[in-house]
């Protein structure tokens, strides 16, 4: 005759074990989306970074066509209107000499800013490659979170029937006889 208690805990091991893998199965996908939202988090950095490009090269146009006009109205103005007042030939000797140092200096400072803008569109990138690694990380790291729920989810399933296996069979559920 079977004992109806052990037919009961033999069922209630392999429910508890059912109900483990399932918990591991919604852990596996919490921690899938878990990672992606934190790896879309990441990718918007992404973006604002590209923006932030976008901002600095405007910058540094709009300051170039300024510095080229104060260049041209100020410093260039200023010394033609200087030599031309003092009664000097503009067309050679000292006025030209200044002049041509003063174009020189212009360009050595453009040149100058042109670097420095090239450097910060190369942070930019790095920055941007280190997010989008990190995305890709936030995802592995997602993923192997995943694996390791289902894993143990899987682990509890196998014990629980292989508790239930050997209570059955302790108690004379199954086999034998």
């Amino acid at each position: 005759m079977c004992n109806p208690l052990a037919l009961i805990s033999t069922g209630m091991q392999v429910v508890g074990g059912l109900q483990s893998k399932k918990a591991g199965d919604r852990a596996a996908a919490a921690a899938l989306r878990a990672g992606e939202f934190n790896a879309k988090i990441i990718e918007r950095d992404i973006d604002l970074l590209e923006r932030q490009r976008g901002i600095v090269n405007s910058n540094y146009l709009v300051e170039q066509e300024r510095t080229a006009i104060a260049f041209e109205r100020d410093v260039q103005g200023s010394a033609k209107a200087g030599f031309g007042y003092a009664g000097f030939d503009m067309s050679q000797g000292t006025p030209m000499s200044v002049l041509r140092q003063n174009a020189r200096e212009f360009d050595y400072e453009t040149k100058i800013r042109e670097f420095n803008n090239k450097i910060t569109n190369m942070q930019i990138t790095d920055a941007q490659e280190e997010a989008e690694l990190n995305a890709e990380l936030s995802r592995m790291e997602g993923g192997m979170a995943a694996a390791s729920a289902r894993a143990q989810g899987t682990a509890s399933l196998i014990s629980g029937l292989g508790d239930a296996a050997k209570f059955g069979y302790e108690a004379g559920l199954i086999g034998g006889d």
